[in-house]
C-alpha cells in the first residue's frame, strides 16, 4: 500500500474504525518474505532484490520470523547522534565488495508496520487492527535496544501522535503515517496518508527548467563559507500565476554562472544515476524565493521537490541561509 500526502494530522474519527498513527521513518521500502524452507526474499516495492545490499537484515529476518511470513516495513540506519541516515543506506547499493563490511560497521534496522501473510495465510483482506494484532505477536518480545527486526510504534491516541510528529524530527523522521483501522492491505493503493513535517526557509533561483518567461520548475542554489553557489533542491512543478510573477523578474545568465549546463539527478532531488541528466536553462542567480521544504535533506541537498511559495524581493542573495553538509 502508498500513503497520499496530507497538510494535516487527520482527526480520529476521520478513518473508518478510528485512526491508527505511526512515526514515518526516511528509509527503504522493502518487503520480507520467508519462505516455507525458511529462505529470505527481501525486495523494494518494485521488486528490486536487496538481499545482497542488506545481508544483516535477512538473517534478522530468518532469525525472527516462522515459513510462510511475509511483512511489509521500512529498512533504516541510525547514525552518530541517534538520527536517522539515508546516505549509509545510498551506500549500500555502490558498496560492490564492501557491502559485508558495511553490515559490521554501518548495520541497518527493519522496522515492520505490517504484516501481510501468517503460517501461509493470508491476511490482506483483514482489517488493519488485526493485522496489527498478529504483527505484535510476531515481535511483541523483541527488545527493540537490541533486535534488528523491530514492530513500528503506534497509536490511536492523536494528541500522542502529535508528541511524535514533534518531538522525534530531531531524530530524522518525517512526520506520521495515517491509516484506517478497518482498512484493508491493498497493494499498489494510496489509502493511507502521510502527512511530513515541513519547514519554510529561503534560496536563490539559479536555473528553470521550461523557459525562462515561462519556467516549469526552479532550480535552487545557496552559497557556501567559499562563496560557491551549490544547487540544494528543485520545486514541485509551478502554478500558473508563479510562473507569469517569475517570468517577469528573472534574467538570463552571464557568462560566469557557476553550474554547468546540464546537471546530474541527484544534484537536485533523488538518488545519483537513476535518471538522465537535468536539463534547465541558467538565470542570473539573484532572484530569493521562500520554499517549503520537508526534512529529509542529504549533504545539504533536499532529496524530495519542495514547493514554491513567494518571491522575497525584499530580501539580498546575501541574507538566504549558507549551504550546510
Amino acid at each position: 500500500m502508498l500513503a497520499a500526502a496530507v497538510d494535516h494530522i487527520p482527526l480520529p474519527q476521520s478513518c473508518p474504525g478510528g485512526c491508527r498513527y505511526e512515526p514515518k521513518f526516511d528509509g527503504f521500502r522493502a518487503i520480507a518474505m520467508v519462505g516455507e524452507d525458511g529462505a529470505v526474499r527481501l525486495s523494494s516495492r518494485r521488486r528490486t532484490r536487496l538481499d545482497d545490499a542488506f545481508p544483516e537484515i535477512v538473517a534478522a529476518v530468518r532469525e525472527r520470523l516462522a515459513p510462510g511470513t511475509v511483512v511489509d516495513g521500512e529498512i533504516v540506519r541510525w547514525g552518530t547522534g541517534g538520527r536517522l541516515d539515508f546516505g549509509a543506506l545510498q551506500r549500500r547499493h555502490v558498496a560492490g565488495r564492501r557491502r559485508a563490511e558495511l553490515a559490521r560497521t554501518e548495520p541497518c534496522h527493519y522496522v515492520v508496520f505490517d504484516v501481510l501473510e501468517s503460517d501461509g495465510e493470508d491476511l490482506r483482506p483483514r482489517p488493519l487492527r488485526d493485522r496489527r494484532a498478529v504483527l505484535e505477536t510476531l515481535l511483541g518480545d523483541a527488545d527493540a535496544a537490541s533486535a534488528r527486526v523491530v514492530a513500528v510504534p503506534q497509536t490511536s491516541d492523536a494528541e500522542e501522535a502529535r508528541v511524535w510528529f514533534d518531538a522525534l524530527a530531531a531524530q530524522g523522521v518525517e512526520g506520521l503515517v495515517v491509516k484506517d483501522a478497518d482498512g484493508p492491505y491493498l497493494e499498489g493503493r494510496r489509502r493511507w496518508r502521510k502527512v511530513k513535517r515541513r519547514v519554510t526557509t529561503e534560496a536563490i533561483v539559479g536555473g528553470v527548467t521550461g523557459t525562462r518567461q515561462a519556467p516549469e520548475s526552479l532550480i535552487l542554489g545557496r552559497h557556501d563559507n567559499d562563496g560557491r553557489l551549490r544547487v540544494v533542491a528543485r520545486t514541485t512543478p509551478l502554478p500558473p500565476e508563479a510562473r507569469a510573477s517569475l517570468g517577469d523578474v528573472l534574467r538570463h545568465a552571464g557568462p560566469d554562472h557557476p553550474w554547468p549546463a546540464e546537471l546530474p539527478a541527484g544534484f537536485a532531488g533523488g538518488p545519483y544515476g537513476t535518471h538522465p541528466p537535468i536539463r534547465y536553462v541558467r538565470t542570473e542567480p539573484e532572484t530569493v524565493v521562500e520554499i517549503s521544504a520537508d526534512t529529509a535533506v542529504e549533504q545539504g541537498r533536499w532529496r524530495h521537490p519542495v514547493r514554491f511559495v513567494r518571491l522575497r524581493p525584499d530580501l539580498d542573495k546575501t541574507q538566504v541561509p549558507p549551504f550546510a553538509t
